[in-house]
């Protein structure tokens, strides 16, 4: 219709349709199709794609025993919250991811909330915390990158987290499990890589990412790695539930990293991410004086809070066409927006932000 106003996307969760790898991925299904297709169309292990899940044991220094994939990362995290959350607590970062957070809600756990901010998990309250309330099932953590907020926790931080987590709670008799999302750590752009909790815990903790946010969403492919009871347990849960994974996916994952190219589409995608990462900040510094942002150093978020502390949603819904989510989805004040930088281009970020600057 004309007259309408073309909308711009920023409450995304995934890598923009011109960031995905289309030729090299439909020549990796046609390889492995030929290669394998008798294997990877028919019933399989629940654990998932044997090569791949070798391979990923290769990268942690495990026994690929311990490696389960999953139907995306949040299929694992949801079976992990049935088999363990039940009537138990969960304490998860705030502002949380909203996905996890009704994942943990819908396997009937409550939830406690511990502050992150530019810093990472605020350690101190996670000390207060888990002295305060009963002992929790699992501490959720997203290091790198927060879902929403783009803030990524300092390698001093993390080495108290397990500390406080694992070393200090194995006299005990119930374990608390320590679960860590990497979901964008190989997204970075910016600045060092820090130590994953798994490597800080000795391999203790609980690990878990997706090719689902650094190839393609639509392929559907995380992974877990997990102590070697609590991997076998898992694969036993999904057996019962869907009786094997999405093998031809897992396995065009495979041949993809195989052959060399997840290593160049990274390559590429970092530059994507922060070139816009930059356009949507320029933006910000350009339109919205008195704001405050978060300078992510890789991901696909970044955390604003409008000035004079309006309620977002109002905002939102006058700002011409604009898609975001405010800071009530993820438990936070309204006043606050994560925006994804990841699935529109420069243009169009710059464009978005003058409209949220005019709605205000």
């Amino acid at each position: 219709m004309q007259g309408l106003t073309p909308s711009i996307d920023l409450a995304a969760d995934a890598l923009g349709r011109d960031l995905l790898p289309l030729e090299e991925l439909a020549d990796c299904a046609a390889t492995v199709l030929a290669r394998d297709g008798k294997t990877i169309l028919s019933y399989g292990s629940a654990a998932g794609y044997t090569p791949l899940r070798e391979l990923i044991g290769e990268w942690f220094a495990v026994h690929p025993s311990r490696v389960l994939l999953t139907n995306g990362r949040l299929h694992g995290l949801a079976l992990l919250a049935r088999l363990r959350l039940q009537g138990r607590s969960v304490l998860a970062e705030y502002p949380i991811h909203d996905r996890a957070e009704q994942v943990f809600l819908d396997a009937g756990a409550s939830l406690i909330g511990v502050p992150v901010d530019e810093g990472g998990m605020v350690v101190e309250e996670l000390q207060n915390t888990l002295g305060q309330y009963m002992r929790p099932a699992l501490v959720y953590v997203i290091p790198n990158f927060h879902n929403p907020t783009g803030w990524t926790t300092p390698a001093q931080a993390r080495a108290r987290i397990v500390d406080l987590v694992i070393t200090q709670n194995m006299v005990q008799t119930e374990e608390i499990l320590l679960a860590e999302d990497d979901t964008y750590g190989l997204t970075r752009f910016e600045g060092e890589p820090l130590p994953a909790l798994f490597d800080l815990s000795g391999g203790r903790s609980i690990y878990s990412s997706s090719f689902s946010a650094t190839i393609a969403p639509g392929l559907r492919v995380g992974f877990f790695v997990l102590p070697d009871a609590l991997a076998e347990q898992l694969g036993e849960l999904a057996a019962s539930m869907y009786i094997t994974p999405v093998l031809l996916a897992q396995a065009t994952v495979y041949e993809f990293i195989a052959r060399g190219a997840f290593e160049r589409h990274i390559g590429r995608l970092r530059e994507a991410l922060k070139a816009r990462r930059d356009a949507l900040l320029a933006a910000f510094e350009a339109h919205l004086p008195g704001a405050t942002w978060s300078r992510p150093e890789g991901g696909l978020f970044t955390w604003l809070q409008l000035p004079g502390t309006p309620d977002g949603r109002e905002v939102l819904r006058r700002a011409d066409g604009v898609i975001a989510r405010d800071g009530t989805v993820f438990s936070a004040v309204s006043s606050s927006l994560r925006l994804c930088f990841a699935a529109a281009p420069p243009d169009e970020l710059e464009a978005g932000v003058e409209r949220l600057a005019a709605a205000l």
